[in-house]
């Protein structure tokens, strides 16, 4: 009798303990999803203090962190477009990232000779080193960009791709051919020009005029008549609505003008 008793009394403990931890269970399925949201806000919050703190790759390392771990959260959008800025703010400053290296001036180099070695531009090595000038002297350093761009001009979204080696780096609205007629293929930067004149039939168009369709720069392709620009119509970007040419905002031209040199390849895509 006493030995029956013990075994039920055993049965009655393992019951409840089973009971207790399904219990603990539930509940932690119950409260998952609401810790995994504190979590992603609170890293976004972290990313937006390290920002504002001056902390640029910092920064962009936890807003990249956030997009790999919560790939259909509510703070990809902002995450994403935080990240391109950063790329922009980080490339035209002296911080050092593994897209770059210091290089030492030796005699006998000028800014445009260092560009060319390093697939780079003479504006982007000014920028990034806060030169007021192009002179510069046997030892001095500077922040040298190593990444090969490339752009990729997606016409069904009219989307404008800068990329860095093969990864992007920012995303910019664009304004495509009318009747889709910008050519698809692949090109090349072949000239670049600051407030270029704009000849049209019958006419010469000067820089800084109202009706000069270009804007304040011109990345003329390999394909003649063609090129990306800016523009003075911003309310035509993100639409078909120009001649064939590739049409940016003047501020976002400008900054690509800076980055991208002669020869970048550029590809068109329907």
């Amino acid at each position: 009798m006493r030995r029956l008793a013990f075994i039920i009394a055993g049965v009655a403990v393992f019951a409840l303990v089973l009971v207790f931890f399904m219990f603990i269970a539930s509940s932690g399925k119950h409260t998952a999803p609401d810790q995994k949201a504190v979590s992603e806000e609170a890293l976004f919050k972290d990313a937006q203090s390290k920002q504002e703190a001056g902390e640029l790759l910092k920064a962009r390392e936890i807003y990249q962190g956030l997009i790999k771990n919560y790939p259909q959260g509510k703070y990809v959008s902002e995450s994403e477009q935080a990240i391109w800025a950063l790329n922009i703010k980080i490339i035209f400053s002296p911080i050092q990232t593994p897209d770059s290296k210091i290089y030492e001036i030796q005699p006998g180099d000028t800014l445009g000779k260092i560009a060319k070695s390093f697939g780079t531009t003479v504006d982007l090595l000014m920028k990034a080193n806060n030169l007021k000038s192009d002179l510069i002297r046997p030892g001095m350093k500077l922040r040298v960009e190593t990444a090969k761009f490339s752009i990729l001009v997606d016409k069904s979204q009219n989307t404008l791709i800068l990329k860095a080696d093969d990864e992007i780096f920012k995303i910019y609205p664009v304004a495509t051919g009318l009747n889709n007629s910008t050519p698809i293929g692949v090109f090349k930067i072949a000239v670049k020009i600051i407030n270029p004149t704009w000849y049209k039939a019958g006419a010469v168009v000067p820089p800084g005029s109202s009706k000069n369709i270009l804007g304040t720069r011109w990345l003329g392709l390999s394909l003649q008549g063609y090129g990306i620009h800016g523009t003075t119509d911003p309310d035509s970007i993100g639409k078909q609505a120009t001649a064939g040419c590739v049409r940016m905002l003047n501020n976002d031209v400008e900054e690509l003008y800076i980055i991208v040199p002669a020869g970048t390849e550029v590809t068109v895509v329907d």
